[in-house]
C-alpha cells in the first residue's frame, strides 16, 4: 500500500483535493484534526503539554485551553518549536496505526493530508507527496472569503512560517493545480488512476 502525503499552503485547496479523493474510495488522514484530538484525549500527551506549557493547559474540567496554549505557543516561535516537538511524533505513531488497518482493508494507497508536511518531518514516512498550487493572490482571496476575522496581514503572516511553494513544487512527486485556471477533478481523476497502478506520473 503507497503512502501518500498531500500538502499545499493556506488557502490552496488541500481539503478540497481530499474530498475528491474520498469521494474516490480513497482514505484521507487529516493531520490537523487528529492532532487537536490526541492534544485532547491522549494521557501522555496532555501530561507532556502540561510539563511544557502549565497548568492552564487544561481548564477545572479537563479540557484542553485552546486559547490559553495559542497565546503562549503562537507568539513565541520559541514555544511553538516545543509544542510541535511534542506534538508531531504522536500524529506519526497515530498515523502508522491508522494507516496499518488501512492497509489490512485492502487499499491500494491512503492519503496524509498535513500543512507542514516537510517542516514537521511526517514526510519521512511516506512513499509520495501531492503539492496542490494556487497562486498567493488566489489563496488570500480564499481564505479572507472563508474566514472574513482575518485581515489580510494575517495572511502573509501563516504564509510567511510556511515553505515556500516553489520549494514544495520542487520536492513534491506530483502537482495538482488548484488555481482557478485548470480543471482540477480531471487531474485527480488522472493521478487516482496512476495512484492504483502505482505508477510514477510526472510532476506538473
Amino acid at each position: 500500500m503507497l503512502r501518500v502525503g498531500i500538502t499545499g499552503g493556506i488557502g490552496s485547496g488541500k481539503s478540497v483535493v481530499c474530498r475528491l479523493f474520498k469521494l474516490l474510495g480513497v482514505p484521507v488522514y487529516d493531520s490537523d484534526y487528529q492532532a487537536k484530538w490526541l492534544m485532547a484525549n491522549d494521557l501522555s500527551l496532555r501530561t507532556e503539554l502540561q510539563m511544557a506549557f502549565g497548568s492552564e493547559t487544561f481548564d477545572a474540567h479537563g479540557q484542553l485551553n485552546r486559547t490559553y496554549l495559542a497565546r503562549m505557543a503562537f507568539t513565541d516561535p520559541a514555544q511553538l518549536a516545543v509544542l510541535n516537538a511534542l506534538v508531531h511524533p504522536h500524529v506519526g505513531r497515530d498515523f502508522e496505526q491508522w494507516a496499518t488497518v488501512q492497509q489490512q482493508a485492502g487499499h491500494a494507497y491512503v492519503l496524509k493530508e498535513a500543512a507542514l508536511l516537510y517542516e514537521s518531518g511526517a514526510y519521512r514516512q511516506l512513499d509520495k507527496i501531492i503539492t496542490v498550487f494556487a497562486p498567493l493572490a488566489v489563496r488570500q482571496t480564499r481564505v479572507l472569503h472563508r474566514d472574513p476575522h482575518r485581515t489580510p496581514d494575517d495572511v502573509l503572516n501563516i504564509v510567511g512560517k510556511q515553505m515556500s511553494e516553489e520549494e514544495k513544487m520542487q520536492r513534491a512527486d506530483y502537482v495538482l493545480y488548484n488555481d482557478d485556471q485548470h480543471l482540477l477533478i480531471p487531474q485527480v481523476l488522472k493521478l487516482h488512476h496512476e495512484l492504483l497502478s502505482h505508477q510514477t506520473l510526472p510532476t506538473g
